[in-house]
């Protein structure tokens, strides 16, 4: 009968050998020191945002350009500035106009040269002649004589005015006038333009007399350009023996 086989025991060299293996497997296993004798790994700070702030928003008052007014484009007449008054201007046919009433009006005299009462015959201008166009008005020739009233019209108004200031002279000498004359622009047949003018030249044997002079050189300066309408407007109306002065 054979026994059994036992248990075969290991031999010095094979202890010895599991012995090393042993070791060899413990210290691969291991990575380095316990975790707890490691020194910690530096921490790194964090990047953080700056908070975002808005300026605050102010409002100022709005900048508004001053307003601009533009230079008139034609020059026209300004009654308030010596009283000249705007008159109905030329008409298709004229009728007689009343004039002021008898004795209520008085010349003024510089020498021997008459003016017109202001408060009666203040001058009046035609709305129709401004200086944008004078020269198809005034600066044309022959105009006046289109917008002149007939003397059927005149001839009674200056009878009337006459008695208005009292004139008693010869009426071949003194003349109907237009305070502002036609050749200025002058209202054809208002009454607050026209007065009955005696004559200021010694021994007249006709109505032409000194303010026709001043007239005439008026018309000349306004339609050379070296005056303007208004200008010459205002100087007559206002006293035409010192604008003769000024001008003639």
């Amino acid at each position: 009968m054979t026994p059994a086989r036992g248990r075969r025991r290991p031999t010095a060299a094979g202890t010895a050998l599991l012995a090393a293996l042993t070791v060899l497997t413990a210290a691969c296993g291991s990575t380095g020191p316990p975790a707890s004798s490691r020194p910690a790994a530096p921490t790194r700070p964090v990047a953080t945002t700056a908070p975002i702030t808005t300026a605050p928003t102010t409002t100022g008052p709005t900048a508004t350009a001053p307003a601009t007014t533009a230079p008139p484009t034609s020059i026209t007449a300004q009654p308030a500035a010596t009283g000249l008054q705007v008159g109905p201007g030329t008409q298709a046919e004229y009728t007689v106009e009343p004039q002021p009433a008898p004795g209520s009006c008085h010349y003024r005299w510089e020498g021997s040269d008459p003016l017109p009462d202001p408060a009666c015959t203040p001058g009046a201008v035609n709305p129709q002649v401004t200086q944008a166009d004078i020269g198809t008005t005034i600066c044309s020739s022959g105009w006046t004589a289109t917008v002149r009233p007939p003397e059927s019209v005149t001839s009674p108004e200056k009878e009337a005015s006459a008695a208005a200031y009292g004139y008693t002279g010869p009426f071949s000498t003194a003349e109907y006038d237009h305070l502002v004359p036609l050749e200025l622009g002058g209202d054809p047949n208002d009454p607050a333009n026209l007065w009955v003018e005696p004559n200021d030249r010694p021994g007249a044997t006709s109505t032409y007399n000194g303010k026709d002079d001043l007239e005439d050189r008026l018309r000349e300066l306004v339609c050379s350009g070296s005056l303007d309408l208004v200008t010459a407007q205002q100087a007559i109306a206002a006293d035409w023996v010192a604008a003769a002065a000024r001008y003639g």
